[in-house]
């Protein structure tokens, strides 16, 4: 808890700037351009960039690399659709499985089959792998 206390007159304790010009830490140009007020000079960070790039949508600097950059966008576009398909069709398909083994009066999880499948993801993508496959699972099945 802090406790502040007015200065009382005649005390030669100074006050505290109310408007500090910089705050503490590292150092905000643009907060503390608004505090001092207008310049004639701007901050490189407040200067318009987009003259030095000729293509706004890829950051290309030029036709050659915009147009490679589209092309390849294009494809990555059309990986991400066959992806959530087929995301889409494997959560289907677990569900089904759940379904099924639970009306024949089974368990609702298997846990051996979900440590084999998180363990296959693993090997195959390295430690993101194990988030990629608890993802499916719960897809699939639902939150535990």
């Amino acid at each position: 808890m802090f406790l502040l206390r007015h200065r009382r007159p005649g005390s030669r304790r100074s006050l505290l700037n109310p408007r500090p010009t910089s705050s503490p830490g590292l150092p905000r140009p643009g907060l503390d351009a608004v505090r001092a007020g207008p310049t004639e000079a701007t901050a490189p960070e407040e200067q318009d960039m987009t003259a030095d790039v000729m293509d706004q949508t890829t950051g290309a600097g030029e036709d050659a690399a915009a147009e490679k950059i589209r092309a390849i966008r294009e494809r990555i576009n059309e990986i991400d659709k066959t992806i959530i398909d087929l995301w889409l069709e494997r959560a289907a398909l677990s569900k089904e499985v759940g379904k099924t083994r639970m009306a024949s009066g089974g368990t609702r999880l298997v846990l051996a089959r979900e440590r084999e499948i998180i363990e296959h993801f693993r090997n195959a993508l390295g430690p993101d792998g194990t988030q990629v496959a608890l993802l499916l699972l719960r897809s699939g099945r639902g939150p535990l």
